[in-house]
């Protein structure tokens, strides 16, 4: 291991597409509320089904468009199930369609525009703003940012983020040249004995996802951590407002907080983070205003301004991701000597 390292940062690449689409709001190329229907035809005139299991035929009408606040906070009212592919006729249709949203997809999804179109052809699992539901948010973000922006997603990463950055190994995929660089997990799980599958990131993929496709080095995911602690702003490079920077880390899901066993309790979520809300109730140290996420390869962060510090930890352990996280957060605040 060294700082420079590769590692699949999985849904740590979450936090970065927020930030590309809260430039894009600094901007005012894209608007919090504004339903997204103008850049996303394909989620116009959205159909939700009435029981989450039921045929895809039973629906109703969405209540409003889905909005770009809506994507950020995950209340799209479309996103992961945690079942068998093949148990509800909309699993079932996912997955000939290659979204990739459920448990691991037995193909790679196509590219963004087919993608969306895949995704349109589908009714939404609840209301819009109704749930927080995981992850698809996100995926649909990177699409937007790339056509509000007129230009790939990766593209306009590493233009208006990566570049300003300093973030020379962060990307959706792995050059050969830097391949030794790779770090991999077990093949087996040393635990319970199971394969351990990672995202294949030698090659640049057909769909470049905001909600979990980028690689990233210790150095580079610590510079990101420490624009953000600072408040948008790095080496004189400023990326986004400090009160952009305290929206984005407050929280918004109000009294759906704690919708999902993702979200420890005692938190909320705001633009692409999860937001510490009390002192207590949560089973780990920190403090009110910490802010956070992690990665299903077993990667985490946390940024706390009341302590104006970071943390980030990366390693390639998917079945330990839980257990060391908490042995992390817990060593790193027991170290306070005060």
């Amino acid at each position: 291991m060294g700082r420079d390292t590769v590692f699949r940062i999985s849904s740590m690449t979450k936090p970065i597409t927020a930030v590309a689409t809260m430039i894009l709001v600094e901007e005012c190329r894209l608007r919090l509320d504004e339903p997204v229907d103008r850049l996303l035809p394909e989620l116009a005139d959205r159909r939700v089904l009435r029981r989450i299991d039921g045929p895809l035929e039973d629906t109703v009408a969405a209540v409003r468009p889905i909005t770009v606040r809506d994507l950020l906070t995950f209340r799209m009212g479309f996103g992961m199930v945690m079942a068998e592919p093949d148990s509800t006729p909309l699993l079932r249709a996912m997955g000939g369609l290659r979204l990739g949203q459920g448990p691991p997809a037995p193909q790679e999804p196509p590219g963004p525009d087919e993608w969306m179109r895949n995704l349109g052809t589908l009714p939404l699992m609840h209301q819009p703003g109704e749930r927080w539901m995981y992850n698809t948010g996100s995926d649909v973000l990177g699409v937007l940012v790339a056509r509000a922006s007129d230009r790939p997603f990766e593209t306009f990463l590493r233009e208006r983020v990566f570049g300003p950055l300093g973030m020379v190994d962060t990307a959706f995929h792995v050059p050969e040249r830097h391949h030794s660089r790779l770090a991999e997990a077990f093949a087996n799980d040393p635990d319970g004995g199971a394969a351990v599958q990672l995202l294949e990131v030698r090659t640049a993929p057909n769909f470049e996802s905001g909600g979990g496709g980028l690689v990233s080095t210790a150095s580079d995911y610590a510079r990101f951590l420490q624009m953000l602690l600072n408040g948008g702003i790095l080496d004189g490079q400023r990326l986004l407002s400090r009160k952009t920077i305290e929206l984005m880390t407050s929280d918004h899901l109000g009294p759906i907080t704690g919708a999902s066993d993702l979200l420890l309790p005692g938190h909320g979520f705001g633009l692409g983070f999860a937001v510490r809300l009390e002192a207590g109730i949560a089973h780990v140290p920190g403090s009110i205003g910490q802010y956070f996420w992690g990665g299903l390869a077993g990667t985490t962060f946390w940024v706390d301004p009341a302590e104006q510090m970071f943390a980030l930890m990366l390693i390639q352990a998917p079945g330990q991701r839980d257990y060391y996280r908490t042995l992390f957060r817990d060593l790193v605040y027991a170290a306070f000597d005060d």
